[in-house]
């Protein structure tokens, strides 16, 4: 059956019958423009576990979106495919995190360990094996979204898109500034991975939203960027919007900073706890739903062009919540990627 004959014989109204596709949709990797690499990996999470799990979490509840979007009706016409989890990353990942457990156990204790280094190779690894799938789909010609996964997960993604794009910038969603040059000794933790994407030239601009925990090296790092980070804390949002200033005002200031490639990458914490409680270092406060849709939109209607995003830091729990929310934040990044794009 061709894509075309797919398109006909699929019912958007139904139920999604593929189970093995993100959202129930019918089309293969070759088929669709949109394609989600899955990335299960929690090495370095410093507080609760779970995010390995995120992709196979997300996959399950997106059979529960409904595809019929007010901002693309007809968006999953593109194609969106999500690749199949790899068991040898996540094998990777279990094995590196009881070495990176056994690691913190020794610094709580004052006990001298080098085990973080064994942390750093398999690290290593993970970030090879990311640029090297990004890069092939790429070569191919498809739009890519990467689903942590912890944070530290899309390091090899950006890797690649510098070499396609020589300028780009990031918009960050997040609790945290992920600034910290290493964390509890591991170079690529999740609360590095915007200092260690900083290394890379072609990142000429980090935007972070809705930040309201960071420390007073990452707060340096910001006054001391001569501009290349713009933050937008909470706490400062948070008081514009009491003293009577819209979303819409601050969100023109925030993308106003962005150059005309645009990353995003979006920490699932970064929205308000109550939308993602089973996350693994949540924080109070945060942004709602739909004011991170409302950003995200504004970014496309700007006219700027995202080339890739990520979606991070997504922890089942005993419930599905936490996925179904990101599953329905995944759908709409899919759809303001791919209106970028020209996709439809």
């Amino acid at each position: 059956m061709t894509k075309d004959e797919k398109i006909i014989a699929f019912d958007p109204n139904g139920v999604g019958l593929n189970e093995s596709n993100i959202f129930g949709l019918p089309f293969s990797k070759e088929e669709s423009e949109i394609v989600l690499l899955p990335v299960p990996w929690e090495v370095t999470v410093s507080y609760s576990a779970g995010t390995a799990q995120g992709p196979l979490a997300i996959l399950e509840a997106s059979k529960q979106v409904d595809l019929y979007d007010v901002d693309a009706p007809t968006a999953w016409k593109s194609g969106l495919y999500m690749i199949e989890v790899d068991e040898q990353i996540k094998k990777l990942s279990d094995n590196a995190r009881s070495i990176a457990e056994q690691h913190i156990e020794a610094i709580i204790e004052s006990i001298p360990s080098l085990l973080n280094k064994e942390v750093d190779i398999a690290c290593n690894r993970l970030n090879d094996w990311v640029e090297e799938n990004t890069s092939r789909l790429l070569q191919d010609n498809k739009v890519v979204g990467l689903i942590g996964g912890d944070h530290s997960t899309p390091l090899g993604y950006l890797k690649t898109l510098a070499k396609k794009y020589p300028d780009f910038g990031i918009l960050q969603i997040d609790a945290h500034c992920d600034l910290r040059e290493a964390y509890e000794g591991f170079e690529f933790s999740h609360a590095s991975i915007m200092f260690n994407a900083l290394k890379i030239p072609q990142i000429s601009k980090l935007v972070q939203v809705g930040i309201r925990d960071f420390c007073e090296a990452e707060a340096d790092l910001v006054k001391q960027s001569n501009g290349r980070i713009q933050t937008f804390f909470d706490y400062q949002i948070k008081e514009k919007q009491f003293e009577g200033e819209s979303w819409k005002t601050q969100v023109e200031r925030m993308v106003k900073h962005l150059p005309q490639h645009v990353y995003i990458s979006f920490d699932i914490d970064g929205l308000d706890p109550k939308l993602c409680p089973n996350t693994g270092t949540p924080v109070a406060g945060g942004l709602e739903y739909q004011q991170a849709v409302y950003l995200i939109k504004a970014v496309q209607e700007s006219k700027r062009e995202i080339i890739g995003f990520d979606l991070n830091e997504v922890a089942p729990g005993e419930t599905e919540w936490d996925a179904n929310v990101a599953a329905r934040l995944l759908y709409k990044m899919c759809v303001f990627t791919g209106k970028s794009k020209g996709l439809f």
